[in-house]
């Protein structure tokens, strides 16, 4: 009976996100209420307090259900011998990043806190990005370390710009695609753009013979 409790309370969560979502995405953040997104789980708000304490604990976990952490992007790679390429476990670990942008659920929720999501109560939009990014950039740089120390990254370029620089290609990249996303694959032009620039931070091949 307690599993079955478990399962039941997951599986409510899950409604209410899924509500929370849709009504966000509708309205904005800040023009949105608890009242609204209960009416559209078929839930009463009592409900949304069982499981939320407030809409920006329950704006948190709507976007903790998509967060990809690179690092852990990276990690989900079954790839023999990565280690010893760091580069190239950059480049799968965005591939498996786009992958997941293209999802309907992880496209809207992403919009919905770049493009409908003001600043209110204890709710920083801006803060949440910045976090997201810094957490990216930190996973970058270790990888491109890794890749200089290997000797496999230009010796004229430190691992801290060449994050830097990929990191910004990613957010141009992904702030176009949010605005038009019926404009281009996100997986088709990302990963050209990853696979050039990892293309020119990399340390030229040794020619032999």
């Amino acid at each position: 009976m307690a599993r079955r409790t478990k399962a039941e309370a997951a599986a409510t969560r899950e409604t209410l996100l899924d509500a929370a979502e849709a009504v966000f995405f509708e309205k904005g953040v800040a023009r949105a209420s608890l009242e609204q997104i209960a009416r559209q789980a078929g839930m009463t708000r009592g409900a949304v307090y069982w499981h939320f304490r407030n809409k920006a604990d329950l704006f948190r976990a709507l976007l903790e259900r998509v967060r990809m952490p690179f690092q852990e992007l990276a990690e989900e790679i079954d790839a023999p011998g990565l280690d010893a390429v760091p580069l190239e476990a950059v480049r799968l670990a965005c591939q498996r990043g786009f992958q997941r942008l293209d999802r309907p659920e992880y496209r809207r929720v992403y919009a919905i806190l770049i493009h409908r999501c003001e600043f209110f109560s204890d709710i920083d939009p801006i803060a949440m990005q910045r976090e997201m990014a810094k957490e990216s950039l930190g996973a970058l740089t270790d990888y491109f370390t890794a890749a200089h120390a290997r000797g496999q990254l230009r010796d004229d370029l430190s691992p801290a710009i060449a994050a830097e620089l990929l990191q910004s290609c990613l957010g141009g990249l992904f702030h176009d695609w949010l605005r038009s996303p019926e404009a281009f694959s996100i997986q088709a032009r990302g990963m050209i753009l990853v696979e050039a620039l990892l293309q020119l931070v990399a340390a030229p091949r040794s020619s032999s013979g």
